[in-house]
């Protein structure tokens, strides 16, 4: 039959051995992975080259400079606009209101279009 106490040696002693090869019962931890280390950008600069080889340095445009530059050229496409529109009218009064406009006129009203668009792409920036 059952004998408890041959039973209880049995597992002290199974307990002893297990204990004894240093084997645990809980589960093994899984080796944590090398940490992540990032890459150099390659547009970063690099610190092994000598000074001056990166390139010249950069400065950003004056914006005052830009600004005045462009309003004075705004200015002159205007000018230029107005003479422009001065001709093409003179041109439309000497020609014959019932017959089609001539190719000179066409071609001045094309210009000034370019013009107008170049003025108006220049105001916005």
């Amino acid at each position: 039959m059952f004998r408890p106490r041959r039973s209880l040696k049995i597992i002290s002693i199974a307990a002893v051995i297990l204990l004894s090869t240093g084997s645990s019962v809980t589960p093994q931890s899984h080796p944590t992975p090398p940490p992540i280390v990032p890459r150099p950008s390659p547009n970063a600069p690099n610190p092994n080259y000598p000074p001056g080889l990166q390139g010249p340095e950069q400065t950003p445009p004056d914006a005052k400079k830009l600004d005045r530059q462009n309003q004075a050229e705004i200015k002159a496409d205007v000018q230029k606009l107005y003479e422009l529109i001065g001709e093409l009218r003179e041109q439309v009064e000497r020609s014959d209101t019932n017959s089609t406009l001539s190719l000179s006129v066409v071609k001045k009203a094309q210009q000034i279009e370019k013009l107008a668009k170049q003025v108006k792409d220049r105001a916005k920036g």
